[in-house]
């Protein structure tokens, strides 16, 4: 986005949980809205800030829809804007959601009659007043991992390297993209969320492009008769 949109933590916050979804930073994620508490929070939101914590729950495991209030929440947050919104005939909604920046939930301020949706108090993460560091030395490291032969043949990778050579999209911001598309495992994204420090996320993601290369090398050495039925690289 091109504009600066604040964030108010002096202020309650909507809160969305959903089972193994995690939003970072810079990433943008669609979802569609139906669940009748969620919508009407959806429309509230859309009359103030357009802004909502999106959470995940501490055990999100064979969870299919949004769990329950008594489900607990984890505490890391990422606070997005919708920047695109569609309503639907049966009340349901689309929505974009833009991530701005890393939150802790401080306190939980229950559902009431008239609100069937939890709000929460925040505090961010990271020092917002500090500018990231360039860390040029990361970014180099980041392409010549991304341009092994083997990693390329991953459909994800064309985006993924775009980034990677654009010169507006800061390399604080290029490591949340890369978590956000190339790392499928919750938890891992979770712990990207939590962390505070640059450098340790560098670390995660660094440490998640050799595991999928290490992946695609065994696959490479197994005979493809023997691959699961219907299982290709992309």
């Amino acid at each position: 986005m091109s504009e600066i949109v604040r964030v108010n933590f002096g202020a309650p916050m909507p809160l969305f949980p959903l089972p193994e979804a995690v939003l970072l930073p810079h990433a943008v994620q669609p979802l569609q809205i139906f669940e009748p508490r969620y919508s009407k929070m959806i429309s509230d939101c859309l009359d103030t800030s357009g802004q909502i914590a999106m959470a995940t729950f501490a055990s999100a495991h064979g969870m299919r829809c949004c769990a329950p209030p008594s489900h607990k929440i984890r505490p890391a947050v990422c606070i997005g804007h919708i920047v695109k919104h569609e309503s639907l005939p049966d009340g349901c909604h689309n929505i974009l959601l833009h991530g701005l920046c890393r939150a802790r939930i401080t306190h939980t301020i229950e559902s009431e009659a008239d609100r069937p949706y939890r709000m929460v108090k925040l505090s961010p993460i990271e020092p917002l007043q500090d500018e990231p560091p360039a860390l040029p030395h990361i970014r180099s490291d980041l392409k010549c991992m991304l341009s092994n032969p083997r990693l390329q043949r991953m459909q994800t990778i064309s985006t993924v390297m775009q980034w990677v050579n654009r010169k507006d999209v800061p390399t604080h911001a290029l490591l949340e993209l890369i978590g956000f598309v190339l790392v499928h495992d919750q938890e891992v994204k979770y712990r990207l969320l939590e962390e505070a420090d640059i450098l340790a996320r560098a670390g995660i993601i660094r440490t998640e492009i050799r595991h999928i290369d290490d992946l695609i090398r065994a696959a490479d050495r197994q005979d493809y008769r023997n691959w699961p039925k219907g299982m290709s690289w992309n």
